[in-house]
């Protein structure tokens, strides 16, 4: 049965510190929904109703992309391993790219990163566990570096043009505003 809960308890922080992984849905008002898989050294709990997540540079730019749009961000956790368990934390979130004031702050609390995009800065208002009696185990095997080698290899020369190129819209075109401030 679901459990829920208003904030980020000391038993909810151990199993998200414990995942290796993560998941982020985000929709605008229209299009499409994006659910993009997470890993690398790349989120923190900031408190009981608050989470950052870094982004590194990809091949989409959906999820903030949505965030323009509509202010919604869900974030998934699976018991691959050994606990059972589904947890889901529901809110809102800003983003911060490299050029906002409290980017480097944030950025600071994770491991150097070339590909470093965007952080997302989410109040949690709902947390949801549930079962995962259905999810099948995996065995973790380690982390991959070849996004870390790419990042490395282009520079933030490199990475500027990728944004320029592959970044500035979603898939609908919708913009991202990754490299212009939306007010200017």
């Amino acid at each position: 049965m679901a459990k829920q809960f208003d904030r980020i308890t000391d038993d909810h922080r151990a199993f998200i510190a414990a995942q290796h992984m993560f998941f982020c849905g985000t929709a605008a008002d229209e299009g499409r929904v994006n659910i993009s898989p997470k890993g690398m050294d790349s989120l923190r709990v900031m408190g009981p109703n608050r989470i950052i997540w870094r982004n590194l540079s990809g091949s989409g730019n959906e999820t903030a992309a949505h965030l323009l749009r509509i202010n919604r961000m869900t974030l998934m956790w699976c018991g691959f391993e050994t606990r059972p368990m589904i947890m889901r934390a529901y809110g809102t979130a800003r983003v911060l790219h490299p050029r906002d004031r409290d980017f480097d702050d944030l950025n600071a609390t994770f491991p150097h990163d070339n590909g470093a995009r965007q952080i997302f800065d989410m109040t949690v208002d709902l947390l949801q566990t549930s079962c995962g009696y259905a999810v099948p185990f995996f065995d973790y095997q380690g982390e991959r570096d070849v996004l870390a080698k790419w990042a490395q290899d282009n520079g933030r020369d490199g990475i500027k043009a990728k944004w320029a190129r592959d970044n500035q819209h979603s898939i609908d075109g919708l913009p991202t505003h990754i490299l212009a401030d939306p007010d200017a």
